[in-house]
Formats: C-alpha cells, structure tokens, sequence
C-alpha cells in the first residue's frame, strides 16, 4: 500500500456491507422457500449463507464500492 491509498473508515463499510447484504438474504430466503422452507433453520442458512457471500463477494460489493468510491474516499 503506498502513500496515496487510502482504507474507507470501518463504519462505512459496515453500512455498505449491510444495504448490501439485506436485499440478498431477502433474495435467497424468498427464492429458496418453497424448496428449503421445510428444513429446519440451521440447514436452511447452511445452504443460503455460503450463496449470500458468494453473491456479495462478487457481484453486490465489487458494484457498491465502484458506485460509492467517493463517499468511501472522504
């Protein structure tokens, strides 16, 4: 890391990591009902919580942090 870069504060990427994380566990929970909604909670967060980071490596945060670099940088 050189001189010129800068980390964002650790509460904004908390906050950026929740609004992220909120819609895509609705997402997963809501797509995966009818066909997890009868095991019990454990095994239903087993199957959606390694998919929910997947998605939120990846996809959601690669896109909030390009999205908000500047709010990040101040």
């Amino acid at each position: 890391m050189n001189a010129t870069t800068h980390r964002p504060a650790r509460w904004k990427t908390w906050l950026l990591t929740v609004f992220g994380i909120y819609p895509v566990i609705i997402a997963l929970a809501a797509l995966t009902e009818p066909v997890l909604g009868h095991l019990p909670a454990p095994l239903r967060l087993a199957v959606v919580i390694p998919v929910a980071v997947a998605v939120m490596t990846w996809l959601v945060m690669p896109f909030l942090t390009r999205r908000c670099a500047a709010w990040l940088a101040r």
